[in-house]
C-alpha cells in the first residue's frame, strides 16, 4: 500500500478518530465534575484516588440561587 494512496489516508483518519473517541470515553469515566452545595465551587471527584480537586470556578446558577435566598 502506497503512502500517497487515498485508501491509506482514510485508514489513518479512521484509526486516529477511533483512538481519540476511546480516550474521551475513558477520561469521562475517571472523573466527575460536581458542584459543592455550600460554596457553589466546581470540583472534580477523581475516582482513582477518591479525592476532590477544586477548580477555582463557581457555578453561576448556584450563586444566583443562593443570592435569592438571602
Amino acid at each position: 500500500m502506497d503512502i500517497h494512496s487515498s485508501k491509506f489516508a482514510i485508514i489513518v483518519i479512521i484509526v486516529l478518530a477511533s483512538i481519540l473517541s476511546l480516550q474521551v470515553m475513558t477520561n469521562n469515566s475517571n472523573s466527575q465534575q460536581l458542584i459543592d452545595s455550600e460554596t457553589c465551587e466546581v470540583y472534580i471527584m477523581d475516582a482513582n484516588i477518591n479525592a476532590k480537586k477544586y477548580l477555582n470556578e463557581f457555578d453561576q446558577k448556584c450563586v444566583d440561587f443562593k443570592n435569592l435566598n438571602r
